[in-house]
């Protein structure tokens, strides 16, 4: 590999609760055979992660680097909001070398992948109105933590703007609803929607499941998909998944009211995607659509599923492509 070659390359990283991707990118287009999986918790930090993928990879000199990290970005630094790490410009200069860095909230980064996201890897939820590529979108993120980002085309580019809206109260639609919020409300004193919409948010909702059905019991939330799959329809998993699928579309109704996403909205995460088969059977274009007099409205906005586990890593390439702008 030439230097004049090498230069040509950015370097781009999904940081999540649990893992952090990373993946070298010519352009906007991620190189797949470099992309590589690190468990958070076998390093330090960041910093750390991308020495270690750097000189597995030859030590490629690197234009640029844009990170995705799960957690609010304020002032050119990451904090992450399931991990106890912090990330910023140093940080990433440090480890790469890169005259040009970025640091997205991770919903950024998938708003950014919007429209570079292979067909095939879009499954659709509800069919909606047909979407104005032009008209905003809304991206939700579920999976350790929930998020969502408006996506604005606007003349001078493409802007994602970020947002903390999974620590806002969870959807409370009914006496059940309410018994939840004051059930889940013990993790940290607020029944945020995060508490409920979450890989955690599953296991809690399994947990507050078990006792109305008067059998106190916990599972994980891997557990809690592989006994949906046992149960046929009937037990403690489906119903929980049931709950989790109605709060979803709920949600997701509540945000799209307050973004007009006439351009589409689009669930993203482990979360979202395991679900995914689940959300037609289980009531989620009810709940999106139970909106009283704005029911009808509701039509107006397709939902899909992005099933592109790197669909945050091609946000990243396509910012850096951009100019590191919106």
């Amino acid at each position: 590999m030439t230097s004049q070659t090498a230069q040509r390359f950015s370097l781009v990283a999904d940081i999540g609760g649990t893992n952090t991707r990373v993946a070298l990118a010519q352009g906007a287009v991620l190189r797949e055979a470099s992309i590589k999986r690190f468990r958070n918790a076998d390093y330090p930090g960041l910093e750390t992660i991308l020495r270690h993928y750097l000189e597995a990879e030859g030590t490629p000199d690197c234009a640029g680097v844009c990170v995705a990290a799960a957690g609010p970005v304020a002032h050119g630094v990451a904090t992450m909001t399931n991990l106890d790490w912090t990330i910023d410009g140093a940080t990433l200069t440090r480890a790469t070398g890169a005259g040009l860095v970025a640091i997205l909230n991770d919903l950024q980064a998938q708003g950014h992948a919007l429209g570079h996201i292979p067909a095939q890897n879009l499954r659709p939820v509800i069919a909606g109105g047909e979407a104005d590529p032009r008209a905003a979108k809304l991206v939700i993120g579920v999976g350790t933590g929930f998020n969502a980002a408006p996506v604005h085309e606007t003349p001078w580019g493409r802007v994602v703007a970020a947002s903390e809206c999974g620590h806002v109260n969870m959807p409370v639609r009914s006496a059940l609803d309410l018994k939840l919020a004051h059930f889940v409300e013990t993790a940290h004193g607020f029944p945020g929607v995060e508490d409920v919409l979450s890989g955690r948010g599953l296991e809690r909702l399994f947990a507050f499941v078990s006792v109305e059905a008067g059998a106190p019991a916990e599972r994980g939330a891997a557990q809690i998909m592989d006994g949906l799959e046992a149960e046929n329809g009937a037990g403690l998993s489906t119903e929980t998944a049931r709950l989790f699928v109605r709060l979803l579309g709920a949600e997701a109704g509540n945000l799209a009211l307050t973004h007009l996403p006439f351009g589409g909205v689009f669930l993203c995460g482990g979360v979202a995607r395991a679900m995914a088969p689940y959300l037609g059977a289980m009531g989620f274009e009810a709940a999106f659509r139970d909106k009283g007099r704005f029911a009808g409205f509701m039509q107006n906005f397709p939902v899909s599923v992005i099933e592109d586990d790197y669909a945050a890593l091609t946000g990243c390439a396509v910012y850096l492509d951009q100019g590191a702008k919106g």
